[in-house]
């Protein structure tokens, strides 16, 4: 497992981002939060100068299960408990409400919970289930955001455009009445569900525009552009390889032959390259990047996205 990951469980497959230990079956929230090594608290201390003088204005956010120092807020900032966010996503799906992964990352600072959302969708013939996806930080570095991830699931392919007419995810800051704005996000199943028929709608307009091999190639070489004149033949080799490996996914892949030569199947298979090929560097972090994508977009699919809108 990663060195940023600090716990984390996923049910049965191993899912796209990769991380975690292996659960038979989709625990319920009292054991989803045990599973994902959650079940602890977060205190608020005063924090001290090395003269022992408390520094007016800021508290320190430490672990109650082993006293670590997460981070150092401001007064102002809210602490919005791990459990808390287990009730927020049994309040919203329901009684029964089942988690496929969530974790801790980072020592504590950053906590993940992804659970898949009732409905599913067939679009175009094709099966796409949406999930659920909370992100919390302990450590003052971001907001609690929340956002629907769809995912192809014949290859287990994330979906996320960036769409002008849907949003797809929300965030809201540690301050204020942070535990009246979670309630306030009961609307996220509204919102999901706005998200899915846009994305269904735009699917259908992608199918429609078909794609020339060549228009194909141009854009997977605007997608993985040349290295500057002086890189080394072994990095332009690299390069050749990832626009091979992308175009093998577009012409070859055979669950995406029957789609037709569209921009349907171009996003499809710029998807697949981005959930799930094998990075020339692979940092200490690379899950983790893969997965934090689900709530803020990947940039790949998003570049993809905008050339299909203006082609």
């Amino acid at each position: 497992m990663s060195a940023a990951v600090e716990t984390m469980f996923y049910v049965r497959e191993k899912p796209w981002h990769g991380l975690g230990t292996m659960v038979k079956e989709a625990p319920a929230s009292r054991d989803a939060l045990r599973l994902a090594g959650l079940d602890w608290n977060v205190m608020q201390e005063p924090v001290y100068t090395s003269g022992y003088k408390e520094i007016p204005g800021y508290k320190a956010n430490v672990r109650d299960r082993d006293r670590e120092v997460l981070g150092v807020v401001s007064n102002r900032y809210k602490v919005v408990q791990n459990w808390e966010a287990f009730s927020f996503t049994d309040e919203l799906l329901g009684e029964g409400v089942r988690y496929e992964t969530a974790g801790s990352l980072m020592g504590g600072r950053k906590v993940w919970i992804l659970a898949k959302l009732p409905n599913e969708y067939i679009i175009e013939g094709e099966q796409i289930s949406p999930y659920l996806v909370f992100s919390n930080t302990h450590d003052g570095s971001g907001a609690v955001k929340v956002a629907v991830t769809p995912v192809r699931v014949v290859c287990n392919n994330t979906l996320n455009l960036a769409l002008n007419t849907a949003e797809r995810s929300f965030s809201m800051i540690h301050t204020g009445d942070v535990r009246g704005k979670v309630k306030d996000a009961r609307d996220t199943l509204q919102m999901s569900s706005k998200y899915m028929e846009a994305l269904g709608a735009e699917f259908k307009e992608l199918q429609r525009k078909s794609l020339p091999d060549k228009k194909v190639i141009d854009m997977i070489e605007i997608l993985l552009p040349d290295l500057e004149k002086d890189s080394t033949q072994r990095q332009k080799n690299n390069i050749r390889r990832q626009r091979d490996d992308l175009a093998m996914r577009y012409f070859e892949a055979p669950d995406l032959k029957g789609l037709g030569k569209n921009a349907y199947r171009f996003i499809n298979a710029v998807s697949d390259y981005a959930t799930h090929a094998e990075p020339i560097r692979k940092t200490a972090n690379y899950q983790e990047t893969l997965f934090g994508r689900t709530i803020e977009g990947n940039p790949m699919i998003d570049k993809a996205y905008k050339m299909l809108c203006a082609a």
